[in-house]
C-alpha cells in the first residue's frame, strides 16, 4: 500500500490505513467533489476521518494525484493517458477520466482530469496451480474467461510463469514464453521492467496492441507460447489464428459472464466454432476466492 499512499494526498493516508484487512483492497476511486470510494473483496465503502466526516476530493487533491501519477511530467505520459490509464511503480493501474482532446477524429490527450480509479495490483502466485499439470503437459491452446475482477489476468500470469520456469516434479520442461501486454497488467512493466515474476524465459512487449504484438513476437522472439489478455476484436482473432498456424501455443482471456455469453460474441464464437481451444476455463469468485471450472462445448 505504500506505493499507493505516495499517489494520494496525505490527509487520506490515515483513513485508508484504518480499513481492516488492507490486503483485501482492490480499488480506490477518486472523484472531484465526491467522497473517496474503496472497494474490497467484501464490498464497497466510503472513507471518513476520525470525526466521521466523509473524505471528499477537492480540486487541489485531484491536481496532487495527477502530478504524483505523471511524476510531474504530463508530456511523458501522454501516450498512456490517450489509452485512459497510467501504470505506476508496483504494477498498480490507474484509470483516468476527464475531458478528451481530439484531433482529426483521433484522441490526442486528456485534460481536466477529475476522476481516478486506482486498481491495486495483486500477485497471487499459485492461482493456476490446480490446473498447471493439465494445461502445460500438452500446452494446448487455452482460453480463460469470466466477468471483471474474477482473476483472469492473475491466472494467466501464473500460467505464464509456470510455463517459463517448467515444473520438474511433473517433468514439464521450461518453454520460451512471449507476453503481449497491451494494458500493462500481465507483467505490469514499469520503465520496461516487469513488476511481477513472469519467468526466466519470458519476453514482454509492453503497451503494444495485441494483434500487432502477437505478430511482432512471432517474427522477432520465436516464442513457444504467447500469452495475451482480453481478446475480443476481429484483429485479435486473426492474430490468434496466425499464431496457431505458426505452431505457437496461445494462452488468452476474454470477458464473459457465462459460456453462453461467450458464444454470443461473434469473434469468440468464430474461434470456438473452429475448435481452436483445447482448454476453456470459466473463472468465478466466491467468498473472495477465485475458482476455475473446465468447460466443455457439447
Amino acid at each position: 500500500m505504500e506505493q499507493i499512499f505516495s499517489l494520494i494526498p496525505a490527509h487520506l493516508h490515515e483513513p485508508l490505513s484504518s480499513i481492516s484487512g488492507q490486503d483485501t483492497v482492490e480499488e480506490i476511486r477518486l472523484r472531484i467533489h465526491q467522497p473517496v470510494e474503496v472497494t474490497t473483496t467484501y464490498g464497497t465503502t466510503f472513507l471518513s476521518d476520525q470525526s466521521g466526516n466523509l473524505c471528499v476530493m477537492t480540486e487541489e487533491d485531484m491536481e496532487y494525484t495527477l502530478h504524483q501519477l505523471s511524476e510531474y511530467s504530463l508530456y511523458a505520459f501522454q501516450e498512456e493517458m490517450k489509452q485512459g490509464y497510467i501504470t505506476t511503480k508496483g504494477g498498480h493501474r490507474v484509470g483516468i477520466g476527464g475531458q478528451v482532446v481530439r484531433e482529426n477524429g483521433a484522441i490526442q490527450s486528456m485534460k481536466h482530469v477529475r476522476y481516478f480509479n486506482i486498481r491495486k495490483a495483486a500477485h497471487h502466485q499459485g492461482a493456476a496451480r490446480p490446473y498447471i499439470k493439465q494445461l502445460l503437459e500438452t500446452c494446448g491452446h487455452t482460453l480463460v474467461f469470466g466477468p471483471p475482477q474474477t482473476g483472469k489476468t492473475t491466472f494467466l500470469r501464473d500460467l505464464a510463469q509456470s510455463a517459463s520456469e517448467g515444473v520438474p516434479k511433473w517433468r514439464i520442461p521450461s518453454r520460451k514464453v512471449g507476453i503481449v501486454d497491451e494494458r500493462s497488467e500481465l507483467a505490469a512493466c514499469y520503465h520496461g521492467s516487469p513488476s511481477f515474476p513472469v519467468g526466466r524465459r519470458t519476453d514482454v512487449l509492453d503497451a503494444c496492441p495485441k494483434a500487432e504484438g502477437m505478430m511482432m513476437m512471432i517474427r522477432s522472439m520465436s516464442p513457444e507460447i504467447i500469452v495475451v489478455d482480453e481478446i475480443g476484436r476481429q484483429e485479435d482473432a486473426d492474430a490468434v489464428m496466425e499464431a496457431v498456424h505458426a505452431g505457437v501455443s496461445v494462452f488468452c482471456s476474454a470477458h464473459a459472464g457465462s459460456f453462453e455469453e461467450l458464444k454470443q460474441r461473434p469473434v469468440l464464437r468464430e474461434l470456438l466454432d473452429a475448435s481452436v481451444f483445447q482448454n476453456v476455463l470459466q473463472l468465478h469468485r466466491k467468498h473472495g476466492q477465485v475458482r476455475a471450472l473446465m468447460v466443455h462445448d457439447d
